[in-house]
Formats: structure tokens, C-alpha cells, sequence
């Protein structure tokens, strides 16, 4: 078990000099994408320019992919701000005096802190590296990860708007996002090397920010732009990717396996992946399928979208291994297959 204490020994010899980020990558990326939106935009008759004929499958892809972009960039960069605060401005031993000693009691709070800070699952990204930087565990890390952005004011709201208590699905996600959340920590808890989880590059991250050079407003600064520069050319990868599964997405598939009782659940699990829709807003898109879906393949969608989705694993991939993160995206799979598989037959 790693405490909560400063992240040293998370990083032991592999602290280093940070690598240059590729700065242009973000700015080129988006540049591209809006300029194919914008050139392909019929509004552009209104001031008499020709709009640029591309191939419809091209502008459904560009277009899912800005819409996905456009929706989860105001959460990342308030996850990025909330994340500097965390890091630089609030005092360590206010956390540690704050969160009891024991570690499942330690984890099962921080999972329960999305309620205080509402972001969906793209801003829980950078906070949870926020966390790591300041001494806590991969393991009470990443239960606040996949807890917050379900158990947060925000998504229970939306998810009571579009479902009220009906069937019980909103009573299955916030339960099942706190089971699943809490499992996930506690198994990553058992292994002894933790900082081992993470990628080589973010260890070395860790160390870097531990150099409390400069006044506090100056380190919030590089802090915000080191973030930033990691996380946003990951999040613009990860839509693009996004876009384009959606635009070939059987989906006349998914609406014919909605009767049968797993195969359902699988089929919406497939699609909370594909579509990578914000947790805060979910509950509206899937509710247009409730009448064809049975009520814990809604509660799978709504669990597994709101941990794992294309774009969260390139987000989450700035920081973890891949290994890590195929073992995290397969139990959270297997645990929202169980629930939502549960909910059918007792439905």
C-alpha cells in the first residue's frame, strides 16, 4: 500500500527532465478539423463562398468528431484548473488531516468527492493526475477516477431528468458506479508496485512538480500549460477516433439485439465505448433507445460510457500503461456486463 505521503518513491529513479511536448500537434490537429468543417459548411453561401464539396461520410466523421471535441474541452480545461488548485494552492496536511487512514475508508471517500466537484469523466483525467502529483496512490487515484464522474451532482440530476426512478436505473448507477469504482481500487491496491502502473514519462512528471520553484501563481502557470500540452492533443486524438467508429457503427444491429437479456447489454456497452458521449448528458442520448433497450443494458451504457470510452483511453493513456489500462477498461466491462445482466433478469 502506498500512503498518501509525497511522491518520491512513486518515481525513484526514473525521475528525469521532462521531454519536450510536441506543441504543434494540438494546434495542427484542430486547425484541420475545423477548416474541413468550415469549408464543408453551407453557411458559407450566405456570404457567396462556395462551400467545399467532400464526401458525406467524411463530413458525418468531422462533424461527430468537433461535436465530441466541442462537448468535452470546457471539462477538461475546468479539470486541468481544479487539478493546478489542488497541486499548488490547497496545503497537503489539510488533505491527509481530511481523509481517514484506513485505505478502503481513504478510497471510499475520494470516491465520493465527485459530488463537490462536478466535471464528467474528461475532467476527473487531470484531476486524478493532480492527485497522484500530490503523494496519494495509483489505486485511491483511480477510484476517484471512475467514481466522479458518475457520482457527482451534475450526471445524478441528468440521469433523474431522463429516467426519474423508473426501473431502477438511476438507483443502478450511482450504486453500481461506486461498487465498481471501489473493486477497481481495492484490486490495484494488492499489487506492490504501483508506480509501475504508470507511464515513464508521467513519473517524470511527478518528480518535476516536486521542484517548487518560483512563486505559487507561476508554478499554477507552467503547471496549467505542462497539462495542458499533455492532455489536449490526446483528447483531440481520441475524438477524431471517436468520429470516425461512429460513422460505421452497425447500429441497426445494436437496435435489433435490445430484446435479449445479454446480448443487449453487450451491444450497449459497444456503443457507450464508440459514441464517447460526456457522463453529464448520456442519460438524454441513450434514453431515445429505452424503449427498445432493456433497462440494465441502460444501466451498462451508463456505467461503462461514463469510465471507459475511446476518448478517455487516450486521454487516460498520457498517464497509464497500457496494460494497465486493458485491465481496467475488462473489469470495468465485465462488472457493468454483470450488473446491467442482473437488472435484465430481474427485470
Amino acid at each position: 500500500m502506498i500512503t498518501a505521503t509525497p511522491r518520491t518513491e512513486h518515481v525513484g529513479e526514473q525521475a528525469s527532465a521532462l521531454r519536450p511536448q510536441r506543441g504543434l500537434v494540438l494546434p495542427i490537429a484542430v486547425l484541420a478539423l475545423v477548416l474541413v468543417a468550415a469549408f464543408s459548411s453551407p453557411m458559407l453561401s450566405a456570404i457567396g463562398v462556395p462551400p467545399l464539396e467532400l464526401p458525406s461520410t467524411l463530413r458525418d466523421g468531422v462533424t461527430l468528431s468537433l461535436s465530441v471535441f466541442i462537448e468535452s474541452l470546457p471539462f477538461v480545461i475546468l479539470g486541468i484548473l481544479l487539478s493546478t488548485i489542488v497541486q499548488i494552492w490547497v496545503p497537503f496536511r489539510i488533505i491527509a488531516r481530511v481523509l481517514p487512514r484506513r485505505p478502503a475508508l481513504r478510497r471510499m471517500l475520494l470516491s465520493l468527492t465527485g459530488i463537490l466537484m462536478p466535471v464528467c469523466e474528461c475532467g476527473n483525467v487531470p484531476l486524478s493526475r493532480g492527485l497522484m502529483m500530490r503523494g496519494f496512490s495509483v489505486s485511491e487515484s483511480v477510484t476517484f477516477l471512475l467514481a466522479a464522474p458518475i457520482l457527482n451532482p451534475v450526471t445524478i440530476i441528468t440521469t433523474y431528468q431522463a429516467f426519474g426512478w423508473d426501473n431502477g436505473i438511476l438507483a443502478g448507477r450511482i450504486v453500481g458506479g461506486f461498487l465498481i469504482a471501489n473493486l477497481a481500487g481495492w484490486l490495484l491496491d494488492t499489487r506492490a508496485n504501483q508506480s509501475g502502473m504508470l507511464t515513464p514519462s508521467f513519473n517524470a512528471h511527478c518528480a518535476h512538480t516536486h521542484e517548487e520553484r518560483g512563486s505559487k501563481l507561476h508554478r499554477s502557470l507552467l503547471n496549467f500549460a505542462e497539462e495542458t500540452s499533455a492532455l489536449l492533443p490526446a483528447l483531440v486524438i481520441g475524438c477524431a477516433v471517436a468520429g470516425a467508429i461512429q460513422i460505421g457503427a452497425p447500429r441497426d444491429l445494436l437496435v435489433a439485439l435490445g430484446s435479449n437479456p445479454i446480448w443487449s447489454v453487450l451491444a450497449l456497452i459497444a456503443l457507450a465505448f464508440v459514441i464517447s458521449i460526456c457522463s453529464s448528458v448520456d442519460a438524454f442520448f441513450i434514453l431515445a433507445l429505452s424503449a427498445t433497450f432493456m433497462p440494465g443494458s441502460i444501466v451498462a451504457f451508463l456505467l461503462f460510457g461514463a469510465m471507459m470510452d475511446v476518448k478517455m483511453l487516450a486521454l487516460l493513456r498520457t498517464t497509464f500503461t497500457g496494460r494497465t489500462l486493458a485491465y481496467l477498461a475488462i473489469l470495468v466491462a465485465l462488472c457493468s456486463l454483470v450488473i446491467g445482466w442482473g437488472l435484465n433478469l430481474v427485470a
